[in-house]
């Protein structure tokens, strides 16, 4: 098997001496992958996108970092490296090998789907890689690693043995130029069915990894699944923001007594009760479809309570401008989940917007408890699974907190 040969770049990259201003420095001297465009003091006329960066530092003329240049980004330059090497193959391949050893402990237990390149955190901003069973499936969200591509998907494969691999791309890919790239192609192996069974600590999935969201699933909360499942048994359930039942399945095959999985999407739901039907359980699984907000103060107002109580919602504030308003629907739904939950009962709240930093989140989760004068305990805070490594500030974005009622 071989890559199709529309993956090869027609640009050829060019080298780049790019010299940044004091604080563009500082930021590459303590490892940060981005450089905005305001931090570039000089560099060679025509950069194109995907050309190689050599960053020199200021006074001294020594190479502290190589980034690829992005013209299409208020980040001009995503570093891939903190000091001076040859970018080629082998140099992508260690960069995949190094990741993949980060994973080692999660690829242990009964697991075999994980995220093998996280973007930034592993070296390859703008890059993810997502194993499920043996399809790695790679979403990109840059024009910079289109000259490198073929490079890296040979990288990966040979590291991760998978049989297939997916292209997926973002919305910008999806409209450029640039390439002749189709989103959810193969362009490694074959794929039989779109839909990729894997199994995450024992409990059986699947992810549709040609038109699912991101890669097909969302892997990052896996441990607080597994946690939720240990939770759950003989209790009553509610999943909240479900998407494809990742907990609501966990509590199911870990003997559950009955559960309730909410979204907005049917079709989400559909999937949820699917995944469900791959493992064995005794349970009964009820789904809600419907605006999260409106259903919660349903169930309410029907005096309903459950034993367990997980409200996992998507980003709130995926800009600046929306951080307040994100806070006010963290503190609504903490309230709003509180409700809903029993005596002697867990409610579990998780936020993923990177922009709402993980004490803040915590702080208002407690504000809004000690207003409804319950007993409480916050039993539990996790961030995110092993193969989520954050290794700058902004690239950590999950967070998850556990709080037991006592009356």
């Amino acid at each position: 098997m071989s890559f199709i040969s529309n993956i090869k770049s027609n640009y050829n990259p060019k080298r780049l001496a790019v010299k940044l201003n004091a604080k563009g420095e500082q930021f590459v001297v303590k490892k940060h992958p981005w450089v905005f465009s305001n931090s570039i003091v000089k560099i060679n006329d025509n950069a194109h996108t995907g050309d190689l960066t050599i960053v020199f530092s200021k006074n001294k003329n020594k190479v502290i970092g190589l980034g690829l240049y992005d013209a299409n980004s208020p980040i001009r330059i995503k570093m891939i490296h903190f000091e001076t090497t040859q970018v080629d193959e082998s140099f992508f391949l260690n960069k995949v090998e190094t990741a993949f050893e980060k994973r080692l402990e999660l690829l242990q237990t009964n697991t075999n789907s994980y995220r093998l390149l996280f973007g930034e955190n592993d070296g390859f901003p703008g890059l993810i890689a997502d194993v499920y069973n043996t399809v790695l499936v790679v979403k990109l969200y840059s024009e910079i690693w289109l000259p490198y591509l073929q490079a890296i998907l040979q990288s990966l494969q040979k590291v991760s043995e998978t049989e297939t691999i997916v292209i997926r791309l973002s919305r910008n890919l999806q409209q450029s130029n640039n390439h002749e790239l189709n989103d959810g192609e193969v362009v490694y192996g074959s794929l039989k069915n779109e839909v990729v069974q894997f199994v995450e600590h024992g409990v059986r999935f699947s992810a549709n990894v040609i038109l699912g969201h991101k890669t097909g699933y969302f892997l990052d909360h896996r441990e607080n699944r597994r946690l939720v499942g240990g939770f759950s048994k003989g209790k009553r359930v509610l999943d909240v923001f479900s998407y494809a039942g990742g907990f609501s399945v966990h509590a199911l095959y870990n003997d559950a007594q009955e559960v309730t999985s909410l979204d907005i999407s049917k079709q989400a739901l559909e999937i949820a009760i699917e995944n469900g039907k791959l493992n064995d359980y005794n349970g009964k699984h009820i789904t809600i479809a419907g605006d999260a907000f409106s259903e919660l103060k349903r169930l309410i107002n029907n005096n309903k309570t459950y034993d367990v109580v997980v409200i996992d919602p998507p980003s709130f504030a995926k800009q600046q401008s929306e951080i307040e308003l994100a806070k006010k629907k963290y503190a609504q739904l903490a309230e709003l989940g509180e409700k809903l939950t029993s005596k002697n009962g867990l409610l579990v709240l998780a936020s993923c917007s990177s922009r709402v930093v993980v004490q803040s989140f915590f702080d208002i989760n407690l504000q809004t408890f000690r207003k409804q004068k319950r007993v409480f305990k916050n039993i539990l805070n996790t961030q995110h699974d092993i193969d989520h490594p954050v290794t700058f500030p902004e690239g950590s974005y999950l967070k998850c907190a556990y709080y037991r009622f006592k009356d």
